[in-house]
């Protein structure tokens, strides 16, 4: 249903969401496609005339028709919307959609790559020439290392990796404090990467306080960046570049920790997060990877 086709009612209400709320194009088309399913499948009467038991009908519905909970989650908000606006403007006394509950769409596990592609990224990043490749293997392993999200990564300054230190201490979420790990292999990435920097300045010049320099406007590596030269060396690693991004990398130091056997609240401590619930998912995926491995390599897992 385009706009021009919808009721009065619908028309009044997208326009107050175009003017007062300043909704997207986008958004508005949405929403205009959202009550069109309502108004279309409602009983004679669509929406102005629709009772409680119309609106539950047509919501249960939703997940016959085999909708995804994020596109019935949406549809819910609209209908919902539109019904307070409706008696926001006198138009009806009661709100027939006051009962909808939300559908549960459940929690996304996260991406994560094995051991093995983890290797080869890293291999892939240390194959690279010139010091384009020093600084991609120093990226890639501090942040398989310690677990960085990109913003901290990335916005690391050069004086705290001077001395070589064991750990960071990093300011993430809310500005709270926290260490974040460098093993040897991430130590010697960043000194590599420090020689090179150090090398490539010119004569005189102001150094950069960021450890990734850049011409950007925040002087530093930006995270579209950093997310374009992971691309390149997951294709020539031979992975698929879709599974790879800055914050799988972090996802694959959380998961890989508790496959090891990390204690979750450690792993909660060292990723910064407030909740361990948000922790909690990442058991999830390890569960997974050791049920898959037992499958595969366990004698009386295997099929006769």
């Amino acid at each position: 249903m385009t706009v021009e086709a919808a009721s009065p009612q619908i028309e009044a209400f997208l326009e107050m969401m175009a003017v007062e709320r300043d909704a997207s194009p986008h958004t508005l088309s949405a929403y205009a496609r959202d009550l069109a399913d309502a108004e279309g499948l409602l009983p004679s009467g669509g929406l102005m005339a629709a009772d409680e038991t119309a609106i539950e009908a047509w919501f249960s519905d939703l997940s016959k028709r085999g909708l995804s909970p994020a596109t019935a989650a949406r549809r819910r908000s609209a209908v919902r919307q539109f019904y307070r606006f409706a008696m926001g403007e006198g138009w009806r006394t009661d709100d027939p959609s006051r009962r909808l509950d939300a559908p549960k769409q459940g929690r996304p596990l996260p991406r994560t790559l094995s051991r093995e592609e983890v290797e080869r990224l890293l291999a892939a990043a240390a194959a690279r020439e010139g010091g384009g490749g020093v600084r991609m293997l120093a990226l890639v392993e501090l942040a398989y290392a310690s677990g960085l999200r990109v913003s901290e990564l990335l916005g690391l300054r050069v004086e705290a990796v001077r001395r070589d230190p064991a750990w960071l201490v990093v300011r993430g979420k809310g500005g709270k404090e926290r260490l974040a790990p460098l093993n040897t292999a991430a130590r010697e990435a960043v000194k590599a990467w420090l020689a090179v920097r150090d090398a490539a300045r010119k004569p005189k010049a102001p150094d950069s306080v960021w450890l990734f320099p850049s011409n950007a406007a925040d002087g530093h590596l930006t995270p579209r960046r950093f997310a374009q030269m992971l691309d390149q060396a997951a294709i020539d690693a031979g992975i698929d570049a879709a599974r790879v991004s800055p914050h799988v990398l972090r996802h694959a130091f959380a998961t890989h920790l508790l496959e090891g056997g990390a204690d979750l609240r450690v792993v909660q401590t060292l990723l910064g997060h407030a909740d361990i619930a948000t922790t909690q998912i990442y058991t999830h995926v390890a569960t997974d990877r050791l049920s898959q491995v037992v499958q595969q390599h366990h004698p009386l897992a295997k099929d006769d």
